[in-house]
């Protein structure tokens, strides 16, 4: 995988849950479990986080899919 672009403390947290979760179960984490793997404080502020990932392109997200994210 190549490296994204400079990611904050909270982002590589939530990515590192992300990719943990792929390398364990097979599947993406749903959101509320990201919140509550990360300490967020609602699925909001994870919301906001997976945008921002995104736009970084570390992830990329199938909209209206559960656990629809995947590693770029």
């Amino acid at each position: 995988m190549c490296r994204a672009e400079h990611l904050t403390d909270i982002q590589e947290r939530v990515l590192r849950c992300i990719r943990q979760a792929i390398v364990d179960g097979g599947e993406a984490p749903t959101v509320r479990e990201i919140e509550v793997e990360v300490g967020l404080r609602s699925q909001s502020s994870v919301y906001c986080q997976l945008v921002e990932l995104e736009t970084k392109r570390a992830i990329v997200r199938t909209p209206g899919r559960a656990r629809g994210i995947r590693l770029a």
